[in-house]
C-alpha cells in the first residue's frame, strides 16, 4: 500500500504559497500604482477604450503573476525530484495550479500531497485577481458615471 507522505509536501506547499503570495503582491502593487497614475493623467473613466486599456493592462498583471507563479510551483517539483525537464513539471504545474486536473500525469506517493496545496493556492490567487480586477473595473465605472457614486 502507498503511503501519502504529509510533513514534507506539507512544508514544501506552505513555502510555495508564500512564495506565490509574494509574486503576486507585485501586480496588485502595479496596479494600484497605474490606475493612480491614469487618475493622475485624465484617463479614468473618460471613454470606452481607455477604460478597456486600462482592464486589459490590469489583467495582463494578473496573468504574468499567474504563469510565474505556475512556473515557481514547476521549479519545486523539478527539486523534489518528480519531474527531470521544466516543460513537463510546468504542465504539470499548470493542470494544478488552474484546477483542470486532468490526472494524466501522477506523481509519486511521497509527493502527491502538493497537487490539491498548488489547486487551492492557484484558487485563492484566481480569487484576489477577480478581486482587483472587480476593483478596477468599479473604479471605472465610478469615474465614467456620476449618479453610480456613493
Amino acid at each position: 500500500m502507498n503511503h501519502i507522505a504529509l510533513l514534507a509536501p506539507g512544508i514544501v506547499g506552505v513555502v510555495a504559497t508564500f512564495g506565490t503570495l509574494l509574486i503576486h503582491a507585485l501586480p496588485l502593487s502595479t496596479t494600484v500604482n497605474f490606475i493612480r497614475s491614469e487618475q493622475r493623467l485624465g484617463r479614468v473613466g473618460v471613454g470606452f477604450w481607455l477604460d478597456a486599456r486600462i482592464v486589459a493592462r490590469s489583467m495582463s498583471y494578473a496573468l504574468v503573476a499567474h504563469l510565474v507563479e505556475i512556473g515557481l510551483w514547476a521549479v519545486l517539483f523539478m527539486i523534489c525530484g518528480e519531474f527531470v525537464d521544466f516543460r513537463g513539471a510546468y504542465y504539470h504545474s499548470a493542470v494544478n495550479y488552474t484546477s483542470l486536473g486532468y490526472g494524466d500525469i501522477i506523481m509519486s506517493p511521497h509527493w502527491r500531497l502538493l497537487g490539491p496545496l498548488e489547486t487551492a493556492d492557484g484558487m485563492l490567487l484566481f480569487g484576489v485577481s477577480t478581486a482587483m480586477i472587480f476593483a478596477v473595473i468599479q473604479r471605472l465605472v465610478e469615474a465614467r458615471f456620476a449618479d453610480l457614486r456613493e
